[in-house]
């Protein structure tokens, strides 16, 4: 048990380390995601004026959106945090 909470101990400790780091590194373009989540919230705008075919396509097409912007701005994200930490590949040798 000791061994355990003392791996959990560490794996928690290095994940909220890499977290404050990436944390700030946070320069990639968010106009998309911003649009697809706006995409989301007039879709459920739509329902409420009673329009519900086209909001609720809205809605699914928006979370659809949403998902991959967030994991194609998560990707640059941890991409600039990689080339500022490690170089970049800025190698002239």
């Amino acid at each position: 048990m000791n061994r355990r909470f003392r791996w959990w101990v560490s794996v928690s400790a290095c994940l909220l380390v890499v977290a404050l780091l990436v944390g700030p590194a946070t320069a990639a373009d968010k106009k998309p995601l911003n649009d697809a989540t706006e995409q989301v919230a007039e879709g459920g705008r739509s329902i409420g004026y009673g329009e519900i075919g086209s909001g609720v396509g809205d809605i699914v097409v928006g979370v659809g959106r949403t998902v991959v912007e967030s994991i194609v701005y998560t990707g640059k994200t941890i991409g600039e945090f990689f080339k500022k930490t490690f170089g970049g590949g800025d190698s002239t040798s």
